[in-house]
């Protein structure tokens, strides 16, 4: 399969690859497939009581990631076991993980906004990569099932694929590295739109 990765997409390796589950023959098929998967994955977490109830936690997020794309990827719902060009070292994972769920409960329980809680959960979360692949996805789903089981709207980056490379998705990544710099604003903006 020819794959062309869009700007702020970590490549695969061969590795990985082998743990393709589905034959798929072009990155569009595969697109498809995965996003099939994870909108059933939506599915089942917003009708999962234990889901709801546990959430977020190092053990609910590798459900999540399992459930979104364990249909196309064998590594899917593990954390990854090897350092990228992005994310921290990957022996950090678990720690980090926790370390942010304790600190998305602390955000809730302190009534920080709402949109603010999810913004920086995402934010935290992709920067983390605890995933082979699938980590912005991961952390948007996650951040709005955070949202919605407090009983607030989730946020508006699923107006449109952020997958394949286009404006939505160069402007998404731009408000990421600012995020990483500290400044929140441009990526708050951007989770407002639809």
């Amino acid at each position: 399969m020819n794959i062309e990765y869009p700007h702020g997409a970590t490549p695969l390796d061969l590795d990985d690859w082998t743990a393709l589950v589905p034959s798929i023959a072009t990155q569009a098929d595969l697109n498809e497939f995965e996003a099939q998967n994870i909108q059933r994955a939506d599915q089942w977490a917003r009708g999962n009581a234990r889901l709801r109830r546990e959430f977020p936690s190092v053990g609910t997020l590798l459900e999540l990631h399992k459930q979104m794309l364990g249909d196309t990827w064998k590594w899917a719902g593990r954390h990854r076991s090897k350092n990228f060009n992005i994310g921290i070292e990957w022996t950090q994972i678990s720690e980090q993980v926790g370390a942010l769920c304790g600190d998305a409960r602390h955000w809730v329980e302190q009534n920080w906004q709402w949109r603010e809680i999810g913004v920086r959960f995402h934010h935290r979360l992709v920067w983390i990569h605890p995933f082979v692949n699938g980590n912005g996805r991961h952390a948007r789903l996650a951040a709005d099932l955070l949202l919605e089981f407090h009983g607030q709207p989730r946020l508006g980056w699923d107006g449109g694929s952020l997958v394949e490379q286009s404006e939505r998705r160069t402007e998404y990544i731009a408000a990421l590295r600012e995020a990483d710099a500290g400044s929140f604003d441009r990526l708050v903006r951007f989770s407002e739109t639809k």
